[in-house]
């Protein structure tokens, strides 16, 4: 079985094909910009939800701001549940103990946050997939009947970026037999052997039998700030953010969030972008959202619409006209 080619390449938005999904945007970074795009995406979130977010590891720099997230809970998603899953590598969240302990030290425990696989994992189908028939999950998914994706939009040191798809992919694999299956080649050494284009397949079919899972009831939002070319799993090590921040942007596409906010880093000018482009690049990110297309995950194509100027549809580059080089 072979993975499939070209993840170093970006492709044009002249050079895809299909029907347009709808990305909402807003360049407010705050909490009321945070409630009105989530207003747009919510039709769908109805009864017990989860909201997928990385909690980070302590004291980590870069994560959603929690007051944010607190006020979007209090205000439109009352009785909603942060749900997070062990890490894999040995650190602060690898065990449940200590996932907690970092959950309280990182200002999360104004909301009830369940770490999934704390009591166990659940099989959940892969339908269609190359490399897995079933994915490894935290059993306590299955008591949820909605799913946000609440995600920190930056690079990743597998993945190239992080988005919808590692986030829930990555995120809701339980910590020792999904996270394995989509690492580690079984009986070697190196614990994270699968790289390149096979591992953005095998993330993005364990993504896939999550978002299967929750069908209809499923909603994204990519969060444009302090995008170190790190993932927030990287905690105070992280690489120093040097990508000028964006806006936020919300899909019920995951392939079209996901794509958007990697077209919008590409639309910054080359000084501004060149980090983040060579972590994507080198890393063959760009495989995640191509596979996402084969799989019938969603649209590579859609229309981005303005939320602060009268929901007008606006161009990549007239989305980033606003950045400004990082300050810090």
């Amino acid at each position: 079985m072979l993975p499939g080619k070209d993840g170093d390449k970006y492709i044009p938005y002249s050079k895809r094909s299909g029907n347009e999904a709808i990305v909402y945007f807003t360049r407010d970074l705050s909490a009321e910009g945070l409630r009105k795009i989530y207003a747009r995406i919510n039709q769908h979130i109805t009864g017990k939800v989860a909201i997928k977010l990385h909690t980070g590891e302590p004291h980590g720099p870069n994560i959603i701001p929690r007051p944010w997230v607190k006020e979007l809970i209090t205000k439109d998603l009352p009785g909603a549940h942060i749900v997070e899953t062990n890490a894999y590598y040995e650190g602060g969240r690898y065990t449940t103990d200590l996932h907690r302990e970092a959950i309280k030290t990182n200002g999360w425990d104004f909301a009830t946050v369940d770490i999934m696989d704390e009591r166990g994992t659940a099989l959940l189908p892969v339908k269609g997939g190359k490399w897995f028939t079933k994915m490894s999950v935290g059993v306590n998914m299955l008591n949820y009947d909605s799913l946000l994706a609440l995600t920190h939009f930056k690079g990743h040191a597998m993945g190239g970026f992080g988005g919808s798809d590692k986030n829930i992919g990555i995120g809701c694999a339980d910590g020792r037999i999904g996270k394995a299956m989509i690492h580690t080649t079984p009986g070697q050494p190196n614990q994270w052997d699968i790289c390149e284009e096979e591992f953005m397949e095998r993330m993005t079919e364990s993504t896939k039998a999550t978002i299967d899972h929750f069908g209809k009831n499923v909603a994204y939002i990519n969060v444009m700030r302090n995008m170190s070319v790190s993932c927030d799993c990287e905690g105070v090590a992280a690489e120093p953010v040097v990508t000028p921040n964006v806006g936020i942007l919300a899909s019920l596409d995951i392939l079209a969030v996901d794509q958007a906010s990697v077209d919008l880093v590409y639309a910054m000018p080359e000084n501004y972008h060149a980090a983040l482009v060579e972590r994507i690049e080198s890393r063959h990110g760009h495989r995640q959202l191509s596979y996402m297309k084969e799989l019938g995950m969603g649209n590579d194509k859609y229309m981005l619409i303005d939320i602060d100027n009268n929901d007008a549809r606006i161009s990549q580059a007239e989305a980033v006209k606003h950045v400004r080089p990082w300050e810090g």
